[in-house]
């Protein structure tokens, strides 16, 4: 099937009890067993079925089918937020002891988790400018586990390199890990040689703004037991579940060791499992998701051009609009259009920044991007608040910046409510 209908038809058909067409919110904590035999070989994973909503459920089990067939991998899970997702991916192949080489192009959220939360925990993250790849080659040792990084960064919105940094993770058996929270649908990561997959679902998947959740896709297409002295946590008997090795637990259910470790062990002990009712709510917004990725796409081209001919813009931060490599890999990963963020700096400062976003009427101020409605932030006083000045100008927030997710109302409207905030700039 195409993405237009596998955001539609996968992984259910209809209710078999009820005929319902509709997913049912299977609001349940717990599953019947069939009988003693039944129920000692799903804890032995002898057998994949239900057990219990912290590790797994009909309707969550309906969203992670739908991405990871929309992603091209073999499975997914999904998990209370997006932060949840990046942390899992790392902690799923990383213990005390071990590092894994970031892109120093990330969310601020994401920068912190790593360089600061993980760093307690015992595990190193060694930031890297992917203007530079080969760079990414020159951090990895003999214990580095993966490598990590955002598709369309927010807010610098330089494509990343993914084939480029995918070779380099080949060459010396370390995993790709690449966050999509940016483009979903118009960019899949798996195709151009990324392994693993993470999203916030809070942001376009769903699109409504009403429920937090993440997902991470497992593509299926890395040899974990290639290199085995790399990946101990999948390779060696694990004491947390009867002394199973994944990568010999998983061969009877497919290419699958990373994601049933990421489950069975992660999901079960850390409990950030995805409510059914959120798994729902996100199941509505992915039937949408190509239509509505095509208008954000649409509308946002639109607005960086005007904006781009702004007397009081100094410069506007858009995939589309940039020139050379950045340009160049935007085409080459990304399809149907260059997503709905666009960033831009007003020739007056941060001053002017705070004044444009105080006399929004129509765009909203808040922390968060993909809704279906058009949003405006500050990230130096905000998203990226956390971060010193040098973190801050290394992921692209300057003190006047001014970051936009544009949204799918009329554009006449959009361009409406920006041009009479600047009037006021």
């Amino acid at each position: 099937m195409k993405e237009e209908t596998i955001v539609l038809h996968t992984g259910h058909r209809r209710d078999e009890s009820t005929t319902s067409v509709a997913v049912p919110i299977y609001q349940t904590t717990s599953y019947q067993f069939n009988n003693t035999e039944h129920a000692a070989k799903l804890f032995s994973l002898q057998e994949l079925g239900n057990i219990y909503t912290r590790i797994m459920n009909p309707t969550c089990a309906v969203l992670e089918e739908r991405m990871s067939k929309l992603d091209g991998g073999v499975a997914a899970m999904a998990v209370s937020s997006g932060q949840a997702a990046s942390a899992f991916s790392i902690q799923n192949i990383c213990h005390s002891g071990d590092n894994f080489v970031s892109s120093t192009d990330l969310y601020g959220g994401t920068w912190n988790l790593f360089s600061n939360t993980l760093k307690e925990m015992g595990i190193e993250c060694r930031f890297v400018d992917p203007a530079k790849p080969e760079q990414f080659e020159n951090a990895i040792d003999d214990k580095t586990r993966c490598i990590y990084a955002e598709t369309l960064p927010n807010p610098k919105l330089n494509v990343f390199p993914i084939n480029e940094v995918s070779k380099i993770g080949k060459k010396h058996n370390v995993p790709l890990i690449m966050d999509n929270t940016a483009a979903p649908y118009i960019c899949k990561p798996l195709s151009h040689g990324a392994n693993i997959v993470v999203y916030s679902t809070t942001k376009y998947i769903g699109g409504h703004g009403l429920s937090i959740g993440g997902l991470i896709v497992d593509g299926g297409n890395f040899d974990w037991e290639a290199a085995a002295d790399r990946f101990p946590m999948l390779n060696k008997p694990d004491p947390s579940y009867h002394g199973a090795v994944w990568s010999e637990a998983a061969k009877p259910l497919g290419p699958i060791a990373y994601i049933l470790r990421a489950r069975v062990i992660l999901l079960r002990d850390y409990g950030s499992a995805m409510s059914p009712f959120n798994a729902f709510t996100f199941i509505q917004g992915l039937e949408t998701l190509p239509l509505r990725m095509q208008r954000h796409c649409e509308n946002a081209e639109k607005v960086a051009q005007y904006l781009d001919g702004h007397s009081k813009v100094e410069k506007v931060i858009y995939p589309k609009l940039m020139s050379g490599i950045h340009r160049d890999r935007a085409e080459s990963y990304m399809s149907g259009g260059f997503g709905s963020l666009l960033g831009f700096e007003l020739k007056d400062g941060e001053d002017a920044g705070k004044k444009f976003i105080d006399n929004l009427k129509l765009l909203y101020h808040v922390a968060n991007i993909g809704d279906a409605r058009s949003l405006a932030i500050h990230p130096a006083s905000t998203t990226h608040s956390q971060l010193s000045d040098d973190e801050k100008l290394s992921s692209g927030v300057t003190p006047g910046y001014v970051r936009l997710s544009i949204g799918i109302e009329h554009i006449d409207d959009i361009i409406e409510d920006l041009d009479q905030a600047l009037k006021k700039v």
